[in-house]
């Protein structure tokens, strides 16, 4: 999506794109009508991939959908919805990120509470829905752990795939230096981790689907 299709536009995919990622609870389940007809005004590249999770949640059984939705999010870090995790891991150097996340979020004027971590994708992406220039500059920041998010989603086959394909599509194409850091934190894994985050495609994959649309 580029930006000539407008801001409004990508604000309202990065808050649906925010919504998606939330806990499938009786509220999101509810609103679902109201989000497919705002995806059916979106390009191609970016409402087709939320099109199947809306599917996938419209005709899942609701216990089916929060239990797949807990096994995916809570369960295994590899799926981690926090982007600085997979750069940063556990490490003080992590804490400093989260508070630069906070800094950009109180000059809009946005105060988290104690209980949100502020590199969460969902929280990012609201924020980006109501604030485009320093939303996408965290979004753009951290286009690796989002890759790499995208990535794992993928390999399982997991219904929220869609959510981080349409997630990548509203940003710039990815170039030669993201690419590598994409494959580095593949390789690596998360500091302070024992093993990189397998299973993964190998970097010789990574063209066939890392890249956002133009």
């Amino acid at each position: 999506m580029r930006r000539k299709s407008g801001d409004a536009e990508r604000a309202a995919a990065w808050q649906v794109q925010s919504l998606l990622l939330g806990y499938p609870d009786e509220a999101l389940l509810d609103s679902l009508p109201m989000l497919a007809r705002a995806v059916s005004a979106l390009p191609e590249a970016v409402r087709a991939p939320l099109q199947r999770v809306l599917s996938y949640l419209e005709t899942s059984q609701p216990l089916a959908v929060a239990t797949a939705y807990v096994d995916t999010f809570d369960h295994r870090r590899r799926f981690s919805p926090y982007l600085t995790w997979f750069r940063y891991g556990d490490t003080r150097n992590r804490g400093m990120v989260l508070l630069r996340f906070k800094q950009v979020y109180q000059a809009a004027g946005l105060i988290l509470g104690d209980d949100e971590l502020s590199d969460h994708l969902a929280v990012v992406l609201e924020f980006a829905s109501a604030h485009p220039v320093p939303g996408e500059q965290l979004l753009v920041e951290h286009r690796a752990g989002i890759e790499v998010m995208r990535m794992a989603l993928r390999e399982s086959a997991s219904p929220w795939t869609g959510v981080l394909d349409s997630v990548s599509a509203t940003l710039p194409v990815l170039q030669g230096s993201e690419r590598e850091a994409v494959a580095k934190l593949i390789a690596a894994g998360p500091p302070g981790e024992d093993v990189g985050l397998e299973p993964f495609a190998p970097p010789t994959y990574m063209p066939e689907f890392i890249g956002g649309r133009g």
